[in-house]
C-alpha cells in the first residue's frame, strides 16, 4: 500500500509540473488557466514559482527512485508535505471553493501517511 501511495504522489507531481504545468483545470487557483498564473493569483513572485516546481518535480523523482533507494523516501516526502500545506493554504487565502483544493488536501493526506511511515 506505501509504494502505492509513493507512486499516486510522485508520478502525480511529475504530472503537474511536467505535462500540465500549461493545461487548464477545473483546480486551479482563482481564475487561472496554467501554474504561472496561479502563482500569480496567489500573490506570490515569479522565482516562487520556479523554486517550488524544482522541489517538486526533484521531490517527485526522489519517491520514484526512491522504489530502488529507500532513504529517498522520508526527506522527499517532508518536502512534500510542507509544499502541499503550503498549496492548501494558498487556496483558502484567495478563498477557493473546497473542490479546488481537492488534490492539494488529497496529496497533503498521502504525503503525511509516508512521512509518518518512514521516521
Amino acid at each position: 500500500m506505501l509504494q502505492l501511495i509513493q507512486a499516486i504522489v510522485g508520478f502525480g507531481l511529475l504530472n503537474v509540473w511536467l505535462l500540465r504545468a500549461n493545461s487548464e483545470t477545473a483546480y486551479r487557483g482563482g481564475e487561472s488557466k496554467n501554474l504561472k498564473e496561479e502563482f500569480s493569483a496567489y500573490g506570490l513572485p515569479l522565482w516562487s514559482y520556479y523554486l517550488i516546481g524544482f522541489l517538486k518535480v526533484t521531490s517527485g523523482l526522489a519517491l520514484i527512485v526512491g522504489f530502488w533507494v529507500t532513504n529517498l523516501i522520508a526527506p522527499a516526502s517532508l518536502v512534500i508535505l510542507f509544499l502541499m500545506l503550503g498549496a492548501v493554504s494558498m487556496h483558502f487565502k484567495i478563498d477557493d471553493e473546497l473542490k479546488k483544493m481537492g488534490p492539494a488536501t488529497i496529496m497533503l493526506i498521502l504525503s503525511m501517511i509516508l512521512v509518518i511511515s518512514h521516521y
